[in-house]
Order: structure tokens, then C-alpha cells, then sequence
């Protein structure tokens, strides 16, 4: 009798320390809060990637790309003929986005994010390994699998019709890979992936690195000093992240201190390069979301980025507590209303949950709640790449 009233004492002792543990863990019943407040919206979001099919850059090309059928290709938003010479080089019409131009590899690319994410969290909140095993027919397809895999670079994106192939400013189009590079990490560490599907996925991931942080067209974005700037690092973050790659990790964080904050933030929490936008509001929606990944995702044990702030008090608090009245009452916006898709916005922006959980304001998580989850249009989907919350909390 002793023999089993000894280890039936353990098991009760290391049971009641683990809930101990996670009581003082409000990470832990943050999660719970939101997997249970999004839980209809990921099943059902879940169920119809469970019968989407699959398709990558491999299914479309386009004849004006200079690439190769396993190359990304897209073509500038606010690019149009010009009415003078139409078979000229485009003319650029800021804000104004061309309908025509080519967007079948974008719309696959962020197809594919929304159904990876969509599945990986089903299998989060059941873990049920349907979910799992068809988030990793898409990842297969478009990293490992060669016949359809994605070559893993950006050389041809958001190029302009009789001007350049691609630019640096297409690597925004990556965007759409942070969260099923998430994904990846999370379906790795519940033992749903191969190890040999692990390292293929990360070699395409650290190739993919390569071309950011070596290719012109990498440099060129990295350089950006709006939008773009923020959403390279939190790219680079998150890539770096899934590989393992701390010297580009403390990279990012390096230049979100010294660079993004005080090139891109003035000291009543704004930002005055999306301010002069023809888009002002979503644009600045759009920055601070990325910036706050940025914090979200490089921020640990030792490393604090979400109390940091430069001399003048930019930090993440500081743009949040800027844009969070306009969120609230986007009627009191004092600046001119977007050209296009001001009734797209706002919705539930992730820097408003993260921010909330991390600086102890329960007030942005409860407007979180009350805010659309998705958005209504192709503009809003391409503009809100981080769509599962559940995903990125631990």
C-alpha cells in the first residue's frame, strides 16, 4: 500500500504545482480567452481549408513576368497605363490601386496563409490531427515538393510594366509568410512534422534570408523608411526565428531602436510618412500592426522591447495610445479619410490584443473583441497578414 500511496503523492504534489503555475501565468488564461472567443470563427474558417485545393505560383503565369514558372510575380498596385501613351511605360497613381495588373500569385500566396493559419489553429484549440496534416500539404507544396515549391526569393515582385522586372518594395509581399512560418514552428514542436520536412522548410526560409539581407532588392526594402521598413524587420524576425538565427534576431532588434522609432515615429506616437499618405488611416493601422509584431516577436526574457522608448518617448505604448481613440471612434480621425477602402478599417488589429496583453491594458483587449475579425475585401486581406492570434500566444 505504501508503494502506491508514494507516487499517487507525487502525481497529486506536481499536478497541483502545474496549476499553480499557470494561474500566475496570465499568458496562459489570456490564450484561453481568445481561443474561446474565436472558436466558431476558426472552426468554420478551418472546415473550408480542410476541402480547399492547393495551388502555388506554379498554377498561374503571366507573360510579362521575366522569371520562371516557380517565381513569385506581381506586379505595382498604384501602377496604370498612361492615357497619353499607351504602350508606354506605366504612370504611378498613389493610392489608386490598378485592377488589372496581375495578382494570381499574391492571391495564392495569401490563399495559403489564411488556410495554414487557419488549420494550424483548429489544431491548436482540438488538437485534432486532420487540421495539422492539411496545413502540411500546404506547406509541402510550397516549400519542399519541387515540382510546386516557390523559389525562395522575391526578384520578380510588384514589378511596373515597361520600367523594372521587380523592385525591392516586393518584398512586402512576403508578409503573407510570417504566419505560416509560425505555423511551421508550432506544428514542429507538436511533433506533426517530419524532421525532414523541418529542414527543408528551414532551408528554404534561410535561402529566402539570404535574398532579404543580400540581394539588392533586399537591401533596397530593408532601406525603406515607412511601412516597408517595418514590415522587412518583421519579416526577418519572424523568418530568423523559425530558423534559429539569434545574430539576425539582435539584428531587428537593434534596428527597430535605432532605426524604425526614430525614423518612423514622432514623439506624440504618429507616423508622419503614413500620415502623408492618400491612405492615411489604414496605412497607420497597417504600420503600427507590423511594428507591434515586430515587438511581439522579438521580445523575451532578455529582451524587454515592449517597455522600450527612446529619449523622446517613441516606443510601441506611444504609437498604440496614439491610433487606439481613432480605432475606437474612427469619426474623430482628424485627418483626411482614405482615398479607397476607408469602410475596410478597423478591424481586429493584432497590435491592439498584444499590446493589451503586454502592457497591462484590458481596455484595447475588450475593443479587440468588439471589432470585425476579418476583413470584407481583397485590399483589406493583403493589408492584415496576421489573422490567428491564437497562434502567436503562448
Amino acid at each position: 500500500m505504501r508503494d502506491f500511496q508514494y507516487p499517487l503523492a507525487i502525481f497529486i504534489f506536481l499536478s497541483s504545482l502545474l496549476l499553480a503555475c499557470q494561474s500566475h501565468n496570465p499568458h496562459s488564461s489570456i490564450w484561453q480567452e481568445v481561443a474561446d472567443h474565436d472558436r466558431d470563427r476558426i472552426l468554420e474558417q478551418a472546415k473550408q481549408a480542410l476541402s480547399a485545393p492547393i495551388v502555388t505560383v506554379t498554377d498561374s503565369v503571366c507573360q510579362r513576368s521575366e522569371g520562371g514558372t516557380h517565381d513569385f510575380y506581381s506586379e505595382g498596385d498604384y501602377w496604370w497605363p498612361d492615357p497619353e501613351h499607351l504602350d508606354g511605360p506605366y504612370i504611378r497613381r498613389d493610392g489608386l490601386t490598378n485592377p488589372d495588373n496581375f495578382t494570381a500569385h499574391r492571391r495564392a500566396m495569401r490563399q495559403m496563409s489564411i488556410h495554414v493559419a487557419a488549420l494550424a489553429a483548429a489544431f491548436e484549440i482540438t488538437g485534432e490531427s486532420k487540421y495539422a496534416s492539411r496545413a502540411i500539404d500546404h506547406l509541402d507544396a510550397w516549400f519542399i515538393n519541387p515540382k510546386t515549391r516557390m523559389n525562395p526569393h522575391m526578384k520578380f515582385a510588384q514589378a511596373i510594366k515597361g520600367r523594372v522586372p521587380g523592385r525591392g518594395v516586393g518584398l512586402i509581399d512576403g508578409i503573407h509568410l510570417v504566419e505560416p512560418a509560425q505555423c511551421v514552428s508550432l506544428l514542429e514542436a507538436s511533433g506533426q512534422l517530419t524532421s525532414q520536412q523541418v529542414q527543408a522548410i528551414k532551408v528554404w526560409f534561410v535561402q529566402f534570408l539570404d535574398f532579404m539581407t543580400q540581394h539588392e532588392y533586399g537591401i533596397d526594402e530593408r532601406e525603406r523608411k515607412n511601412n516597408h521598413g517595418s514590415c522587412w524587420v518583421m519579416q526577418a524576425a519572424q523568418f530568423a526565428s523559425l530558423v534559429g538565427d539569434t545574430t539576425l534576431m539582435n539584428y531587428c532588434r537593434h534596428r527597430y531602436k535605432t532605426v524604425l522609432l526614430p525614423n518612423q515615429m514622432a514623439t506624440d506616437g504618429s507616423f508622419p510618412m503614413e500620415l502623408e499618405r492618400t491612405k492615411p488611416y489604414g496605412y497607420s493601422l497597417f504600420n503600427i500592426d507590423a511594428m507591434t509584431m515586430v515587438v511581439h516577436i522579438l521580445s523575451d526574457d532578455q529582451h524587454d522591447l515592449w517597455s522600450f522608448t527612446l529619449d523622446e518617448g517613441q516606443g510601441i505604448a506611444k504609437g498604440i495610445e496614439f491610433i487606439y481613440p481613432y480605432i475606437r471612434d474612427k469619426q474623430s480621425w482628424p485627418y483626411e479619410p482614405d482615398v479607397m477602402y476607408w469602410d475596410e478599417w478597423p478591424l481586429r488589429h493584432p497590435s491592439l490584443l498584444f499590446a493589451g496583453i503586454h502592457l497591462n491594458k484590458p481596455e484595447y483587449i475588450e475593443l479587440w473583441k468588439t471589432l470585425p475579425a476579418d476583413p470584407k475585401t481583397e485590399e483589406g486581406w493583403r493589408n492584415f497578414p496576421i489573422r490567428q492570434p491564437v497562434l502567436w500566444i503562448e
